[in-house]
């Protein structure tokens, strides 16, 4: 790799395009009377013809198109988001809400920690699991029956295993979603049900679900759980047996499925945020208020769009510090003149799509002063997408300069 160093105190290097789009024009300053007419009909056969609609009636954009009033397909590896149609919009995301109640019980408690029922987790309306006031139950099967079935009474009985109570839990959801920066983001239950408190409505954005989901499915043992096609289990005296299969059905429509949350309340409509896997490539799908009934299988026929959407227009480029050009530092005050830099190595790769450009950019201090220590930070190099920055690597001095003393002056006066 080659590069420069133009004005502004700053190189970059520009990987090629992979394709670039041709563009193509129509000369001449008028056109004939049939040929407007053509134009005219072709319009009105566009605007009259049938489009497929969500149940409010309005026709959705999209990879290929999409019945969802809000999504984000999302790079699991680097968390840029490669898709967006009103990914910022705040909405209600119902049962979604519990990948967050899964991932805080299994950061924060013993799978084998008995749970007790309380009255008014029992009293939680369908779907539930129908739980008893004063049994007690496994964690580790409350979070199959939550994930799997996605019971509304057995997230309630997770959250007061964890915090002591419903508002305490939802301090905590909170937390982890202030801390994932997830800043549209309000947690009220911890089932998804529709609520309400002093700070505002149960609700989230595609974007923000989306960020959730990438930190849970760095937790094993969520994978595992969400990715389970059954579980059966009793209460802890025995004396009650249940069964589990799992309803999140994108799993089986489409290799590479390995993750994912159903959601469904009458304000939300049906939603779902998923995760998929293939040729070392992760997406994430993140996807709210995808029609109304009788419209179940909206949801699946998005999330198959945006899969097939993010592994035919994303590929692949292998990135390495090493083909970072540096030129030496100025030195002030020293024995030498100049210092020489280098990068930390950094080397990998990154989706990128057809039509980006991948470039380094670096941005350094214009000298620095003596003494000079080998591994001093002087700078840094960007590695951005389409002038997003993805990746950064510090830029380093590669050697000693030591301060001019008085004898040194007097050298070199000398000459």
């Amino acid at each position: 790799m080659t590069g420069r160093k133009p004005e502004g105190g700053f190189s970059m290097r520009k990987y090629p395009k992979k394709n670039r789009m041709r563009r193509f024009f129509v000369a001449g300053k008028e056109q004939s009377r049939v040929a407007r007419i053509c134009m005219l009909v072709t319009l009105l056969m566009f605007l009259l013809a049938p489009t497929e609609k969500n149940v409010r009636g309005e026709p959705t954009a999209g990879p290929g198109q999409l019945y969802a009033e809000s999504a984000v397909l999302m790079d699991g590896d680097s968390g840029r988001i490669l898709y967006d149609k009103q990914g910022d919009q705040v909405m209600p995301m119902a049962s979604t809400t519990k990948i967050m109640t899964c991932i805080l019980a299994l950061e924060t408690q013993d799978l084998s920690q008995k749970c007790t029922v309380s009255a008014y987790a029992a009293s939680m309306p369908e779907v539930s699991l129908g739980v008893r006031e004063g049994e007690q139950y496994i964690l580790e099967d409350l979070l199959y029956a939550m994930m799997l079935e996605s019971d509304n009474d057995v997230a309630v009985v997770v959250a007061e295993a964890v915090a002591g109570s419903v508002e305490e839990f939802a301090a905590k959801m909170n937390e982890k979603a202030k801390a994932l920066q997830c800043k549209d983001t309000h947690f009220v239950t911890p089932n998804g049900l529709d609520g309400q408190d002093e700070e505002g409505a149960h609700s989230t954005t595609a974007r923000d679900l989306a960020k959730i989901m990438r930190y849970c499915i760095q937790n094993e043992d969520f994978c595992r759980i969400t990715g389970t096609d059954s579980w059966d289990f009793t209460d802890c005296s025995s004396q009650r047996s249940f069964h589990c299969d799992n309803h999140n059905a994108f799993l089986y429509q489409m290799e590479g499925a390995f993750s994912g949350k159903t959601g469904f309340t009458g304000a939300a409509g049906y939603c779902y945020i998923g995760a998929f896997r293939r040729d070392g490539k992760t997406f994430l799908a993140a996807i709210l208020a995808a029609g109304w009934p009788p419209h179940k299988e909206y949801k699946w026929s998005d999330m198959r769009k945006l899969m097939e959407y993010g592994l035919e227009n994303y590929d692949f480029c292998e990135i390495s510090s090493e083909d970072i050009i540096l030129e030496e530092m100025p030195v002030t005050g020293g024995r030498e003149e100049y210092v020489h830099l280098r990068t930390v190595p950094e080397e990998g790769s990154i989706l990128v799509g057809e039509q980006e450009e991948v470039e380094w950019e670096i941005k350094m201090l214009d000298q620095i002063q003596a003494p000079v220590c080998e591994g001093m930070t002087v700078g840094y190099a960007m590695l951005k997408l389409d002038g997003m920055v993805v990746r950064i690597t510090p830029v380093v001095t590669d050697g000693n300069v030591d301060e001019k003393t008085g004898f040194w002056l007097r050298i070199r006066s000398l000459f």
